[in-house]
């Protein structure tokens, strides 16, 4: 490891995290539902240092890894759906996930376990036996970052490339104003020890399937401008995943096109579940000075200022309804 490498926050304990990992036998990692750049990126490259040194570890996750990241080293590793109900751990580390439910795994998943909860969101339940959580970090990958330079392990190129990849997504490749001066020699660093700006980027932001652009045209059809051009909003439908054979995987990145119009401070994203057609994820993001993760909060959700969503239930007319109450609130 390179002796220049540095901590982003010195003053964080990681001391209770550390000594969990230096006593279990066997470690699951998991992070949330329909896992992003952050979750599978502090996933892997937390795999990485701890199978390096020499520990038992596996990954599974309700939902398998996005295409995006499948050239992630250790991507093929991941198990995915079903937990086989013989196969225990006495730690499982939940990674990016700021409430429990987010999981998705059975209570038979976490029987007999030690939950560990790493986390960056400020809306975090707290859900585990040892929770360090901490919103000043701009993703959860740059969190086990420092965790690595608490442990004094190693940083190979696996574990800089997937934590690029975390911190790249998480911060809208560095254009949130979460990417602080540290955040880019944080960058700069794990350049230095292997990370490969432009692969990363190719395969995150520049592999759309051709089913993935016809969604992007069908769902830019949809927009919507409200509360006198300060929101904007898009849909997706079972309609339009019947019509364009795009997964919920391509409507990645699809609300920063909403994000983007001049004057709206707060982009809205609501798609239909693709198990349920009665389920809507709903996702926000805001611009400068609305804060969404208040706003996801009021309707039973959490995250950032800037990036948040939620899951209502019934018609999308009610949905709507729901969303639009808050959005009003947020932006009077």
């Amino acid at each position: 490891m390179s002796v220049s490498l540095t901590p982003l926050f010195n003053d964080v304990d990681w001391q209770p995290v550390i000594d969990a990992i230096a006593q279990a036998e066997d470690i699951v990692l998991i992070t949330h539902c329909n896992p992003d750049g952050d979750g599978i990126g502090a996933q892997q490259a937390l795999y990485d240092v701890l199978t390096t040194a020499g520990k038992q570890v596996r990954m599974h996750n309700r939902d398998g890894v996005p295409r995006i990241y499948q050239f992630l080293e250790y991507a093929s590793q991941v198990g995915k759906g079903d937990w086989p109900g013989s196969q225990t751990a006495d730690v499982i580390i939940a990674l990016d996930c700021g409430a429990f439910g987010r999981l998705g795994m059975p209570e038979t998943f976490f029987a007999g376990a030690t939950l560990l909860n790493i986390d960056h969101h400020a809306s975090n339940k707290l859900f585990g036996d040892i929770n360090l959580v901490d919103a000043r970090y701009c993703a959860t990958g740059a969190m086990i970052f420092d965790l690595i330079m608490a442990m004094q392990a190693p940083l190979s190129a696996a574990s800089a490339t997937a934590i690029y990849t975390a911190v790249m997504t998480d911060t809208a490749s560095f254009r949130l104003s979460s990417a602080t001066a540290p955040v880019y020699h944080l960058a700069a660093d794990l350049v230095d020890a292997g990370a490969k700006p432009w692969p990363i980027t190719v395969h995150v932001y520049e592999s759309r399937s051709l089913a993935g652009l016809q969604m992007m045209t069908a769902c830019l059809s949809t927009l919507e401008i409200k509360n006198e051009g300060k929101s904007a909003w898009i849909y997706v439908t079972d309609k339009i995943y019947a019509e364009t054979g795009a997964d919920v995987e391509d409507t990645e990145g699809l609300i920063d096109y909403a994000r983007s119009v001049d004057g709206v401070e707060v982009a809205v994203f609501i798609r239909v579940d693709e198990r349920d057609n009665s389920r809507w994820k709903i996702s926000f993001r805001g611009k400068t000075w609305a804060n969404v993760g208040d706003l996801a909060a009021t309707l039973g959700g959490g995250g950032h200022a800037y990036a948040a969503g939620c899951v209502l239930q019934g018609s999308i007319e009610d949905v709507c309804e729901q969303v639009q109450q808050a959005v009003n609130k947020v932006l009077d």
